[in-house]
């Protein structure tokens, strides 16, 4: 197959035996031989994913707060300069233009990290919604290199490299702090990722790109480091039922459909989208996105399976991967209110005739507190 672009991190990858798929145009690892065993050094120790087709949307001026906050579904005026938080931006009707997470830089500079394939409509929604605003609206493209860094093992093998205080009293999840790491100066440190482990974002200057993942990986070895590709992204992902914007999600969802009304925040003011989605947070939807689990791994499901309950169809199937670690063939899906209790017996029936007797999880099925990440 041949890709249009290559990240910085390419040769080392290739060298490495990744098999290669394309990500918005990238050349990005999928795998490097066993995404099961990447996963598990995801999870008992430290993994380390290219990600480098994220880009940031810089929103600077006095106003930037205010303009953010008439597009959240989240509270963007009441965070704190060095904090994260995960969000969504919709249309009139509440339908998600795409779910993100921003990050406030100073009192009147935040930075956006959309989902990659969603830039173009993110950008333009915020250009659209501009008006007189004075804010700048700045596409900081491919300037920053993008490494994650995830598994319980991680804080010790980044802070070995770093005089920023990584500490669960310094920085704490879902905030971040700038500094060295690794010589390199200014790096962004975020206390985020998508493996739903104790983990780490670095941006970071593209011509250090390959300084960085060199030294990660030879520190990485006292702590049991391997490279992960999409491939274990998606499984870590799908045992901590975080939904993926192509699939899970879209604009004809809304945070409340999709099982996201904890990141609406009902006291805030008005956003586009509000009147729709607080309708919704009141009196509930017709459908809910939620998690299905076989008894093993043996089953494979796909996207489009028909999820049935009491003889008939209820929802289907929208994304599906293997849970490694809890040893179950998972799915995501919507179902129709009625059927979304947790614990539910239901069917996911594949076009080619086999039904597997599968059961309904509103919470992650790893670690529904989420206390690994935030340890």
């Amino acid at each position: 197959m041949t890709f249009t672009r290559n990240t910085p991190y390419h040769s080392r990858q290739a060298a490495l035996g990744a098999e290669f798929v394309d990500r918005v145009g990238f050349a990005a690892a999928y795998h490097y031989g066993s995404i099961a065993e990447e996963h598990k050094a995801t999870r008992e120790a430290v993994g380390i994913f290219d990600v480098y087709y994220q880009v940031m949307i810089a929103v600077i001026g006095p106003d930037a707060a205010a303009f953010l906050d008439g597009l959240s579904v989240n509270d963007i005026a009441g965070m704190a300069v060095g904090g994260v938080r995960y969000t969504s931006i919709c249309n009139a009707d509440g339908g998600m233009i795409d779910d993100l997470t921003v990050f406030r830089f100073s009192e009147t500079e935040y930075r956006l990290a959309p989902t990659p394939t969603r830039v173009g409509p993110v950008l333009a929604w915020l250009e659209r919604n501009r008006g007189t605003n004075p804010v700048a609206i700045v596409n900081l493209g491919y300037r920053d290199a993008y490494l994650s860094v995830q598994g319980p093992q991680s804080r010790a093998l980044l802070q070995s490299l770093t005089d920023a205080d990584l500490g669960n009293d310094s920085l704490r999840y879902f905030q971040f702090t700038q500094g060295a790491v690794a010589g390199i100066p200014g790096a962004v440190i975020s206390r985020t990722g998508y493996s739903g482990e104790l983990g780490f974002e670095l941006f970071y200057p593209s011509e250090y790109a390959g300084h960085l993942w060199d030294t990660v990986v030879a520190a990485g070895k006292a702590h049991g480091l391997r490279p992960c590709g999409l491939g274990a992204l998606v499984t870590l992902r799908m045992e901590k039922k975080y939904p993926l914007y192509g699939l899970d999600i879209s604009e004809a969802s809304t945070p409340i459909e999709a099982d996201l009304g904890w990141t609406f925040r009902a006291a805030k003011g008005d956003f586009i989208g509000r009147e729709r989605i607080a309708e919704q947070a009141q009196n509930g939807t017709e459908r809910r996105l939620v998690l299905l689990s076989a008894d093993d791994l043996a089953p494979t499901f796909a996207i489009g399976d028909a999820i049935e309950a009491e003889g008939r169809k209820v929802g289907a199937v929208t994304s599906a991967a293997k849970g490694h670690t809890v040893g179950k063939s998972l799915a995501m899906g919507y179902v129709e209110t009625g059927f979304d209790t947790d614990g539910l017996s239901l069917v996911i029936a594949s076009a080619g005739g086999e039904r597997v007797p599968v059961t309904l999880h509103r919470k992650p099925v790893y670690d529904p507190a989420g206390e690994r990440a935030r340890s």
